[in-house]
């Protein structure tokens, strides 16, 4: 009976999308926008955490921004990803807590109108899987943890790539071979 338990199934606790613009100003206006159009959510500002100069950034400016996705949203962007991707992706996209995540270089493959006066942006995808229960390790009250029988693998993650997306894993990517 080990294959049909409910609790066991893996899902997706949410999917988080950032544009790292690495510079403050209009830019990330701009890329706000996008993650916007794309979710319908009002994405987050990440600040510089301390002045670089060869970078030209100042401590607290806003220089990213993400939103995080949660639900059917979430696949549904997850499988927009994929398929620029063309649901490839590699074992190192994949960590040992049983995430994943890839960048795609320029946001219109997801199927936004091009419009000339925002520009080109890429993106992370970052995304996060669960088993049903590890609220036990969130909550405020009669906190517990979660057993490491219970946590999301490398291998788990990967066999649930495969599964839902039909995906490839593929042992180097198409760049370092050239």
């Amino acid at each position: 009976g080990q294959g049909r338990n409910p609790m066991r199934q893996i899902r997706v606790a949410k999917l988080i999308l950032n544009i790292s613009v690495g510079e403050a100003g209009d830019r990330t206006t701009k890329a706000a926008k996008v993650l916007e159009q794309l979710t319908g959510q009002v994405p987050v500002f990440g600040r510089a955490r301390y002045t670089v100069r060869s970078f030209s950034i100042r401590r607290g400016e806003k220089i990213s921004c993400k939103v995080t996705v949660r639900g059917d949203k979430a696949m549904q962007l997850i499988e927009a990803g994929l398929k620029v991707k063309e649901f490839e992706l590699l074992r190192r996209n994949f960590s040992d807590t049983g995430c994943f995540g890839f960048g795609i270089e320029e946001h219109i493959d997801l199927g936004i109108k091009y419009d000339p006066s925002t520009g080109i942006y890429g993106m992370d995808f970052f995304v996060v899987l669960e088993r049903p229960g590890c609220r036990v390790a969130r909550r405020k009250r009669a906190q517990g943890r979660v057993g490491s029988k219970h946590r999301v693998t490398k291998e788990d993650a990967m066999k649930w790539f495969q599964t839902t997306f039909e995906g490839v894993i593929a042992e180097k990517s198409q760049a370092e071979l050239y």
